[in-house]
């Protein structure tokens, strides 16, 4: 699915569109931008409204033509927001056009419909689906940091999207995007997936049993929001990274592994069969694949000083290790779900965020959150339709959409246990 072009300069701003712009992946993406107005221009800017200031700062910062807002209870915030900083930044009416307000859960579908170049997807969750498929459908590109959606997605995301329209914005994705620029596909022996191991690396399963809320959000390397830390934590991130992996670039599942890389440094790999390793590393800094995803609106690019290069004068240490599939069963419980496809993706993804969701709310256990995601996926893969809307799975070959958004609603009311 991923096919990467040759690098060339643009011949004007690229236009981008950002959904989730508020969150962390969105306001490093501004910053790039920022830092590049020769090479890109945002036009559309989209989140829940939540943090309105921000919404409607970065707005106007950026004169962009159009902000979405997921949450209507928030839509007069963002309006009273912009109007303000037009006020304080001297605009009178007229001077200076007040983007255009679009309202309600639709937004993100609505702006990825745009006349962009580039869709930054940066929505969390299976909530990013829907602007996923509209994103592909009018033939925008699209830059991916929203693996959900392409994972519960699969072939409903697959048969809709060109050679090239998917750029993954993933740090780990990315990395082989670009090590796959060494060597022929015919020549790829397999896909190293590198993990941190999060704050619970070395540790047995039954020292798992007793952290905290706050143990698990201390991820020793990356800043990220609550979901995504929780689940760097118990590795159904890294779970979900083997999924897109095999969907992004055409790999069977048995020739992607996941390996332990405490310093985050190598963000992947990729083995060619005369038995190579090309690794892509650079310090963790999420702006260095953002900006990789962001120059793909037209022709692929890089973009000077994104961030910090690896100090080659100074001494260091990478260690790689083997991943205790048996501490962290999400991994294969993940394999599992991806080699089923169908709905199996789905179920895998909303049974975790709404154990998360629970644990998070010190209503379950840490440990209990892989033990409701594997309870959940077996009892949908036996299930059956009588079980109601949802329950039972629907193979890759006749997938809807309809049954996708079933069985992840199915999956996210099934009873939690502690």
């Amino acid at each position: 699915m991923v096919v990467i072009k040759s690098y060339t300069e643009p011949t004007r701003p690229i236009r981008v569109v950002i959904l989730g712009s508020t969150g962390s992946i969105g306001v490093q993406a501004l910053d790039i931008i920022a830092r590049n107005p020769d090479r890109f221009t945002v036009v559309g800017l989209c989140a829940t409204g939540a943090n309105a200031q921000h919404l409607a700062q970065a707005a106007l910062d950026f004169d962009v033509e159009v902000i979405g807002v997921t949450l209507g209870t928030c839509a007069q915030d963002v309006q009273m927001h912009l109007l303000a900083g037009a006020q304080n930044r001297g605009f009178s009416q007229g001077e200076r056009r007040i983007p255009e307000l679009v309202i309600g859960p639709d937004a993100p579908e609505q702006l990825a419909r745009m006349d962009a170049d580039i869709v930054l997807n940066a929505i969390a969750g299976a909530a990013g689906l829907q602007a996923t498929l509209a994103t592909l459908s009018v033939g925008n590109k699209l830059a991916l940091a929203n693996k959900e959606s392409l994972i519960i997605g699969g072939d409903l995301v697959k048969n809709i999207a060109f050679p090239g329209q998917i750029v993954p914005v993933d740090s780990e994705h990315s990395a082989i995007a670009q090590c796959l620029l060494a060597g022929k596909r015919s020549e790829v022996r397999k896909l190293i997936i590198t993990a941190s191991g999060g704050p619970f690396r070395g540790k047995s399963a039954l020292e798992l049993e007793e952290v905290s809320i706050a143990d698990s959000l201390a991820h020793p390397t990356w800043k990220m929001g609550p979901l995504v830390t929780i689940n760097s934590a118990t590795l159904v991130n890294k779970g979900l990274e083997v999924i897109e992996a095999h969907l992004l670039f055409d790999i069977a599942f048995n020739n992607i592994e996941v390996t332990v890389h405490p310093q985050s440094v190598v963000h992947s790999m990729v083995e060619f069969v005369d038995g190579s390793t090309i690794a892509q590393a650079s310090p963790p800094d999420m702006r260095i694949p953002i900006a990789w995803g962001l120059s793909a609106g037209r022709d692929l690019f890089r973009v000077a000083d994104v961030a910090p290069a690896c100090d080659w004068k100074s001494a260091a240490t990478w260690e790689f290790m083997p991943l205790d599939e048996l501490v962290f069963p999400a991994v294969g419980l993940a394999r599992a779900a991806g080699e089923a496809g169908g709905t199996a993706p789905a179920v895998f993804n909303a049974a975790n965020e709404s154990a998360v969701a629970a644990f998070l709310a010190g209503e379950i256990s840490f440990t209990s959150i892989v033990v409701h995601i594997e309870r959940i996926l077996q009892s949908h893969l036996a299930g059956s339709s009588q079980d109601g809307p949802g329950s039972a799975y629907v193979s890759g070959n006749v997938l809807t959409l309809e049954d996708v958004l079933a069985a992840d609603s199915w999956a996210r009311e099934q009873r939690l246990n502690n």
